[in-house]
């Protein structure tokens, strides 16, 4: 299960926790302008805007978890169990394949406008990667500095939310998750107010009960409304340190800790990895389950002119700095 964001304050930023049982060895990959995207039924793209996100490279092909690119737009594929359904191919539509969704967008768009017109002719097709890795279901968000929607494969077919908390869980769908929205609208960050009963002389007693009844477990409809509470409530200054501080800190109120969700033979559901990624300045920040340190890497500080992908090894051993 995994929780996504968009934040803004001088700059714009999105990211994400990765919450799974276990790793694929991802790294921090960049995929330069001139790398060939190859698509199973659609024309390759030998010419496209540069990207940097968290991906596993398969047959040197960038299996992309989160991403921006270059023109700072951002999209990240979420768990979507049982909700996601991939269609068969048809011949009137762009059959992509959902590892092939997030470098199709990113590679040829620059804001959500584009995107929504690029999703008019997308068919999101029942495509592996290979026998050893299966279509993952999942929903994605993407957002550019503005804007954010959500796009769900189901039964249906393709649905396209407007995303105006810049949020997205898991299970159900963004429409309920909305919708659900409005059985916490009596939460506050002020001190509550006696509505219970006039008859009573009731008191607060701690600070933060204008949010009791706020979600605090694990499950995603819950970390949905938690987050978006944190977001749309949280105060950051403008300066760099302190907003990608304030991003981490609101990815945090819904991080997994070992221990919490067991998955069977000893293993449990952790937050691998947060990202935090810099849309103006193409910078990706994050952290990992063993390592709190934040690391930054800079796509402009690598030749994004080339056609070989650039990766980068996670630094997951704890980083300590020892003051005296």
């Amino acid at each position: 299960m995994c929780t996504a964001i968009t934040y803004n304050t001088n700059n714009h930023y999105f990211g994400r926790n990765l919450d799974l049982e276990y790793s694929y060895k991802e790294t921090v990959t960049i995929t330069p302008r001139n790398y060939e995207f190859k698509f199973r039924k659609v024309k390759s793209l030998k010419e496209h805007y540069a990207i940097i996100g968290m991906a596993y490279i398969s047959d040197n092909y960038p299996l992309y978890y989160d991403a921006i690119n270059e023109k700072g737009l951002g999209m990240a594929g979420l768990n979507f169990p049982s909700n996601a359904d991939y269609k068969k191919e048809r011949e009137d539509k762009d059959n992509i394949a959902p590892f092939e969704f997030i470098p199709y967008v990113l590679s040829q768009c620059s804001n959500i406008g584009e995107v929504k017109e690029l999703l008019n002719n997308i068919n999101i097709a029942q495509i592996n990667f290979s026998d050893e890795l299966p279509a993952s279901p999942l929903h994605w968000i993407i957002a550019d500095k503005e804007n954010s929607i959500t796009v769900e494969s189901v039964k249906e077919g393709i649905k396209i939310y407007d995303n105006p908390v810049g949020v997205l869980t898991n299970n159900p769908t963004f429409d309920i998750h909305m919708f659900n929205l409005n059985n916490y609208m009596n939460l506050s960050t002020e001190p509550p107010v006696n509505n219970f009963s006039k008859k009573l002389n009731l008191e607060t007693y701690s600070r933060g009960m204008g949010a009791i009844g706020l979600p605090g477990d694990l499950s995603s409809a819950s970390r949905f409304v938690k987050a978006t509470f944190t977001k749309m409530n949280s105060i950051s200054g403008n300066s760099e340190s302190e907003s990608i501080s304030q991003f981490f800190h609101i990815l945090d109120s819904v991080c997994q800790q070992r221990g919490c969700v067991h998955m069977g033979d000893n293993m449990y559901e952790i937050t691998i990895y947060s990202s935090c990624c810099n849309m103006d300045k193409g910078i990706y920040y994050y952290k990992t389950y063993e390592n709190s340190q934040i690391t930054a890497i800079d796509m402009y500080k690598e030749n994004l002119d080339s056609s070989e992908l650039i990766n980068y090894d996670l630094i997951k051993n704890q980083q300590i700095f020892a003051q005296n």
